[in-house]
């Protein structure tokens, strides 16, 4: 069974940031592309990036360099590396406009298989003055989430909170995925598989091993077939 939602949108968000959101986004396009599926990456707002020494890599063009997926659609770009609404606070630049970017999804949507859609630190970051958040669009185009978690200590409360939130609003949960696991796991990331199991209701949607990043793009195909559940095109039967 597919985590994509009815109209073929699948969010990718997380506990918070640098979790591994661009690099679980990159392996579900990856797989989804040598698929033969037609898809579209979107990141409605890029924090962080500006022209000059210092400034981070566009999360987009992670994506395309490990996936091959170069249908890529940044919406809005800020210098700081805040949350959306702080950095157009600080740059003095218009707020992203969510029903913009719902149209844009929405109609790439009627032309892809799959549009992947990338949000910016946790579910709950706010994205405009009025506090509306990545969560709120989702929900506006009825599609699933998926949460990038962390492997270590506080994982368990970040994504308790999470999940709960996404409940509350109503919004479906396509799994949550580890998107770095350490090369020499202690205690705490051996023993949090179990409740995060727990917290899932049943098993993860996928593990990703920490720095696959790194690796080329066909190397990083193989790591997200092994890493990823069935659900997202991946060979992993149970996490």
């Amino acid at each position: 069974m597919s985590a994509w939602g009815p109209r073929g949108i699948l969010f990718i968000t997380g506990t918070g940031t640098g979790v591994g959101k661009t690099i679980v986004t990159a392996a579900v396009a990856a797989l989804a592309a040598e698929a033969g599926h037609r898809l579209a990456v979107v990141k409605v707002a890029q924090t962080g990036v500006y022209d000059g020494l210092g400034s981070d890599t566009p999360d987009l063009e992670t994506v395309t360099r490990l996936s091959g997926v170069n249908d890529t659609h940044e919406l809005t770009r800020y210098p700081d590396p805040l949350s959306p609404e702080a950095a157009a606070r600080v740059s003095g630049r218009p707020a992203v406009d969510l029903g913009h970017a719902k149209k844009i999804i929405g109609d790439l949507s009627v032309t892809r298989d799959l549009v992947l859609v990338e949000g910016a630190g946790g579910l709950l970051v706010r994205y405009t003055a009025d506090g509306a958040t990545i969560a709120d669009l989702a929900e506006s185009l009825d599609a699933p989430a998926l949460v990038v978690i962390t492997a270590g200590l506080g994982t368990l409360n970040h994504t308790a909170l999470t999940l709960e939130a996404m409940r509350e609003r109503g919004l479906a949960s396509a799994g949550i995925v580890i998107g770095s696991w350490p090369r020499d796991p202690g205690l705490a990331e051996r023993e949090n598989l179990t409740d995060l199991r727990t917290l899932a209701g049943g098993p993860l949607a996928g593990i990703l091993p920490a720095g696959s990043g790194g690796l080329t793009a066909a190397a990083f195909l193989a790591v997200a077939r092994d890493g990823l559940a069935r659900s997202l095109g991946g060979s992993r039967s149970h996490t």
